[in-house]
């Protein structure tokens, strides 16, 4: 047996140091290659390191919590000098991965839910991504125990018919410990594999989700709902004071590198700001129309989509507002990365998709949906972050009507989209309920002059009156 002790890697950018945020392992944890066996924080991101060795864990040499340098040793593995360090656990041995527990018997209604879902996937050769165990997938149905002396062979092509409820009831073994079902729990969950993943993917209880599909089917929305409603961003309910008179929190990771980031935005780029009231009731026709396309069947659609698409249209009329300033020259961009000014529960990041101005509405939508979902996670990645060209945030989402932001470093402009609701407004001389929404711009004054600011956010807003434009 020989020792390795690992060293904590540079992830990117040259950091410097990282935070131990979670282990993945124990000691006498047995670990195989890519694994990952920590979570840290960086000034950029949460990253999950995988092992370069393969392995007994003998010790951890960092607490959780605890701030180290890069380079610092943080784990102990104890490779088997015979077999080398590369070598795969043989099977049979105990790296052999136990096997998944077995569904319990009162889960009856999702049980059947859950089968029906994975049949008819494969039926149609579709791939449940995120479904079932990892490693090599023999075939993506799921297993189930079924008691002593039935028929049903759920896993196998032909599956008879289930027995009417009563009798099944009553045949079922169940043991004399185990509590009744509730109704709620025999209410079978109607949602596609990708509506379960993604409910999945953002710990929404589907169970929780009150369905709004035409078939009581529950929806991509219906799971967004949900999950917003249960996010750290919304106060859901009001709660007690803490006993104690004050709570300090660190400033270290993310947080840290948020402040240094808008100090130095702050007090070394001039801002100016502009603001206009725009009609968004065709965008917001638009949205339900792109909603209800086969083009768009599983991608989120909201106004945001129509809003990088309109900032992208806008650039190309107004270039110096993807710029860049140095002390020594001006860098104009001939390409959009856009940034999506993103809130998590570690604080404000913003990654960004990179060539936007290549890509489909389609691929557009898909690409701001991805983002959101892995800034949410913890997930983003100090690559993706890097070399953004100008900036949206949204603050819609909270309700906001407007902001002034502050310029993502590196970038000469942003734009904040504020919330759209119903408010009177002026059509043909008649007042007319209309969906209004309000963005406002900050720019670099030392890029952007305020005639340039002000033609690109009337461009901007041009397109949220009407869509139809970006058809030019």
């Amino acid at each position: 047996m020989s020792e390795i002790r690992f060293p904590l890697p540079d992830v990117g950018e040259g950091l410097t140091e990282a935070e131990i945020v979670q282990w993945k392992v124990a000691p006498g944890d047995r670990i195989v290659l890519d694994q990952v066996f920590v979570e840290i924080e960086t000034a950029k991101s949460l990253v999950e390191l995988p092992s370069a060795y393969e392995g007994v864990v003998a010790e951890l040499l960092v607490d959780e919590g605890s701030t180290v340098d890069v380079g610092t040793p943080i784990l102990v593995i104890q490779t088997d000098a015979s077999n080398g360090m590369n070598a795969a656990a043989p099977a049979g041995t105990p790296a052999s991965a136990p096997a998944p527990a077995a569904a319990p018997a009162s889960d009856a209604a999702e049980l059947v839910a859950d089968t029906a879902a994975s049949i008819a996937a494969d039926e149609g050769g579709a791939v449940l991504v995120g479904h079932g165990a990892s490693g090599p997938a023999i075939s993506r149905r799921r297993r189930h125990p079924v008691a002593d002396g039935a028929h049903a062979h759920l896993g196998d092509a032909h599956v008879p018919p289930a027995p009417p409820a009563a009798p099944a009831v009553e045949a079922a073994p169940v043991a004399a410990s185990a509590p009744r079902p509730s109704v709620e729990s025999q209410i079978p969950v109607i949602a596609k594999p990708p509506i379960r993943k993604l409910a999945k993917d953002l710990g929404v209880d589907l169970t929780r989700v009150t369905p709004t599909g035409p078939i009581g089917d529950i929806t991509r929305d219906d799971v967004i709902r949900e999950a917003t409603q249960a996010s750290v961003f919304r106060n859901i309910q009001t709660p007690e004071l803490p006993e104690g008179r004050e709570t300090r929190i660190p400033v270290k990771g993310v947080r840290k590198a948020i402040a240094s980031a808008m100090v130095q935005s702050a007090f070394t780029a001039p801002h100016v700001s502009v603001f206009a009231d725009v009609d968004a009731t065709r965008t917001m026709e638009f949205v339900k129309r792109l909603k209800a396309s086969p083009d768009f069947a599983g991608v989120k659609v909201s106004p945001l989509l129509i809003m990088a698409k309109a900032m992208i249209w806008a650039v190309r009329r107004n270039p110096t507002v993807n710029a860049q300033w140095t002390d020594e020259e001006i860098i104009v961009k001939h390409f959009v990365n856009l940034g999506i000014a993103a809130a998590t529960p570690r604080g404000l990041i913003v990654p960004n998709v990179k060539d936007a101005q290549n890509m489909s509405m389609v691929e557009l939508a898909a690409a701001l949906e991805q983002l959101t979902l892995t800034a949410r996670e913890g997930k983003t990645q100090p690559a993706e972050m890097q070399h953004g060209t100008i900036t949206i945030t949204n603050i819609g989402v909270f309700g906001m009507d407007t902001g002034t932001p502050i310029l993502n470093p590196g970038e000469v402009a942003i734009v904040a989209l504020g919330t759209i609701k119903q408010k009177p407004w002026v059509v043909d001389g008649e007042v007319r309920p209309r969906y209004v929404t309000t963005i406002g711009g900050s720019f670099d004054h030392r890029v952007v002059d305020g005639d340039v600011a002000s033609r690109f956010l009337a461009d901007v807003a041009a397109i949220i009156e009407e869509p139809a434009l970006l058809l030019e």
